[in-house]
């Protein structure tokens, strides 16, 4: 069975929180342009883009091409553009420094101890990230608070040093996604179907069996409570859910 046919469940206040979900996106374009998603073309973030185009708002997309997606990962970006007719844009960890960090720590680094895998992440993911949101005002994520203990207290609208950080979907639950990506036809990495809840570099992500969380995929040779790269772990000034009107 498929991600859709496991998954596709809607909560029944879906609507209510699709209608909040679009209200927030045009509160957010209105209120913190330039405005752009991070998306990391998983399933939450596919919703997002579509989101974005119907709620018609003028936001662009990004993605961390980290060096080490799967393939199905980065076949996303074309099928984005092509439907949605808008540019992706990608940003890449500095090559001198990815080269030196394999030079001296190995292709597997990651695994040998957690101060080597955050030094991959902050070459991969962090330093690309510095950029891409150089300029911007907001940027919107698909973070969820059911994805995990450490996301339970994820706000709509999170005010960070020098822009605001938007989680549209953060009530949203996984059948809310997954019923969405049914309803309007949206491309999805194919990996969904083979168990892969949260997708990230190649190395770093395994299927995850029944029972496990939706993180648990992730840097699964760690302790359970570290399960973030450090993209969504920056201090927060202020916090505070969405009101329409």
């Amino acid at each position: 069975m498929g991600a859709i046919s496991l998954y596709a469940k809607a909560s029944p206040d879906f609507a209510q929180k699709l209608a909040r979900s679009l209200a927030l996106l045009k509160s957010a374009a209105a209120s913190y342009a330039p405005l752009t998603q991070a998306s990391s073309l998983g399933a939450e973030d596919m919703v997002i883009t579509q989101l974005m185009q119907e709620s018609d708002i003028d936001a662009s997309i990004f993605v961390l091409d980290t060096g080490m997606l799967h393939i199905e990962t980065l076949v996303l970006i074309g099928r984005i553009e092509e439907r949605y007719m808008r540019r992706v844009n990608i940003y890449q960890p500095d090559a001198d420094a990815a080269s030196e960090f394999v030079k001296n720590h190995g292709q597997n680094a990651m695994y040998n101890s957690l101060a080597l895998r955050k030094a991959c992440c902050h070459i991969r993911k962090l330093e690309p990230l510095e950029r891409a949101l150089a300029g911007k005002k907001g940027w919107i994520t698909g973070l969820r608070r059911e994805q995990s203990s450490t996301r339970a207290e994820v706000h709509d609208i999170e005010h960070q040093e020098e822009r605001a950080k938007l989680n549209p979907l953060a009530d949203w639950t996984w059948g809310d996604i997954w019923h969405y990506i049914a309803l309007n036809d949206i491309p999805f990495n194919p990996l969904h179907d083979q168990f892969f809840p949260s997708i990230g570099c190649a190395p770093c992500t395994r299927a995850v069996t029944l029972g496990e969380n939706f993180r648990s995929g992730r840097w699964w040779w760690e302790q359970k409570s570290a399960k973030e790269c450090g993209l969504h772990v920056a201090a927060v000034l202020s916090s505070r859910p969405f009101v329409e009107g």
